[in-house]
């Protein structure tokens, strides 16, 4: 291993935490006119125990080039009610991407996504197996839950929680049903949420929840605001952003027609 400065070493144990190693590496060799690769720099954060906080190189819940912004996005405001293999789909068609149910299911997983969908038969469906005695090793009884038994775990109808996204999430109902809270805000004023529209905070402010600062928008408008960077942290600007992104949205799909 290179033997390097005690200024460049405490400037990487300065900087490790949150930053992944490729912009570790561009930061150090800027700075300091060194040639770190980054091999090397996983060798030495391993050797001096230096740890980025950084899954998979990157922050938890940053865009990837897999699951950009966009995408995320699109995710977050509409997967209530749509399974990961309707939201693979969807967002092929919608953003041209060619994303299998498995990804869709890994997703939903390591970012606490609940569809709603209970997975339960629908009425008057008749099961494979009816009438068919199931096993259960003797004894094994013992440890199942008994009726009425409830998780320690366990939360009520009306609790809140964020998910890694910073999307504010409300149980809304039994077993295990969360839904956007401000999408449910929305929905009380105004009903559903249309099909094809997704609800966008003209701020950019997650955790601001009201209808003041909550706005309907169509998937279109919302992909295009997202390419042409149109959302801002000033409610005005971003109504404005909507208006510009109306109009392109619409260009859009006239130029699509005219092919």
């Amino acid at each position: 291993m290179k033997k390097y400065s005690k200024e460049v070493k405490d400037f990487i144990e300065e900087n490790v935490l949150g930053t992944t190693t490729k912009e570790l590496i561009k930061q150090v060799n800027a700075k300091f006119g060194t040639d770190f690769t980054e091999s090397e720099m996983k060798s030495y954060k391993s050797n001096n125990n230096l740890k980025s906080g950084t899954p998979l190189g990157l922050p938890a819940g940053r865009p990837t080039e897999l699951y950009p912004e966009e995408v995320k996005r699109f995710i977050a405001e509409n997967h209530t009610g749509i399974g990961p293999k309707n939201m693979a789909e969807l967002l092929n068609k919608t953003f041209n991407k060619n994303y299998t149910t498995a990804q869709m299911k890994s997703y939903y997983s390591n970012h606490n996504i609940n569809s709603g969908l209970s997975g339960y038969f629908s009425k008057g469906h008749t099961p494979q197996n009816k009438g068919q005695k199931g096993y259960h090793a003797p004894g094994s009884e013992k440890g199942w839950f008994k009726k009425g038994n409830i998780p320690v775990n366990h939360k009520p109808v009306g609790s809140e929680r964020v998910d890694v996204d910073g999307y504010t999430l409300i149980k809304t109902a039994e077993p295990n049903v969360w839904t956007l809270k401000h999408k449910v805000i929305w929905e009380e004023k105004n009903g559903n949420v249309p099909k094809g529209y997704v609800l966008t905070f003209l701020d950019g402010n997650k955790g601001n929840i009201t209808l003041e600062n909550i706005a309907l928008i169509t998937m279109a408008e919302s992909l295009e605001m997202t390419r042409s960077n149109l959302r801002s942290d000033n409610p005005e600007f971003t109504k404005t952003g909507i208006l510009i992104a109306k109009v392109k949205a619409a260009g859009r799909k006239c130029t699509k027609k005219a092919k």
